[in-house]
């Protein structure tokens, strides 16, 4: 079951901004992740080292969603503190907007959402994976387990004429220092 999300307030952080740049409202930062075909997802080890990896993830009902093999580091680190940081966006100083979610990891076993999921893998990558057992089954054989991404905040960093750096609070207060959109 999917979480249905408010639109999360936008706070532009002035500190961090040209004078005169606005906040990215969210359905702009929404399309941003919803046409991004590559995303790098944080994680943390067990020690408490950081594990970050490029990932394909795809966008449905407010959420994130991503696959990984059970035994690979993300799941394992998955498992033991389900806390993340996806981020996206373009290599470019001078123009582009990069976004920055952070949020929970939850694991997905519904036949229904995975069948939707697998549907949005095919569509946007040429993917295909067969539901099986709560999790995908790859075309080689490989099985993996699912995720959904339940966003708590997130960052939009616009560059170009103006620099703005955006807050998105998916239901927290942000502090006084933003102007709020």
């Amino acid at each position: 079951m999917t979480v249905q999300l408010a639109q999360p307030l936008a706070f532009l952080d002035s500190r961090f901004s040209t004078p005169g740049a606005e906040p990215i409202p969210w359905a702009e930062g929404r399309a941003i992740i919803e046409d991004a075909e590559i995303f790098w997802l944080s994680t943390v080890r067990s020690t408490g080292r950081p594990h970050v990896t490029p990932l394909l993830m795809v966008y449905l009902d407010d959420a994130l969603y991503f696959c990984t093999g059970a035994e690979e580091q993300k799941a394992r680190n998955l498992a033991n503190r389900p806390l993340v940081t996806v981020t996206t966006g373009t290599n470019f100083y001078k123009s582009g907007t990069d976004v920055v979610l952070e949020g929970e990891a939850v694991p997905v076993t519904g036949q229904a959402l995975l069948s939707q999921i697998a549907s949005r893998f095919l569509s946007k990558y040429e993917w295909r994976y067969e539901v099986v057992n709560g999790g995908f089954l790859g075309a080689e054989g490989n099985t993996a387990l699912v995720y959904r991404v339940e966003f708590h905040r997130g960052f939009a960093f616009q560059r170009g004429a103006e620099f703005g750096q955006t807050r998105w609070n998916f239901g927290h207060e942000i502090g006084s220092h933003n102007t709020r959109v």
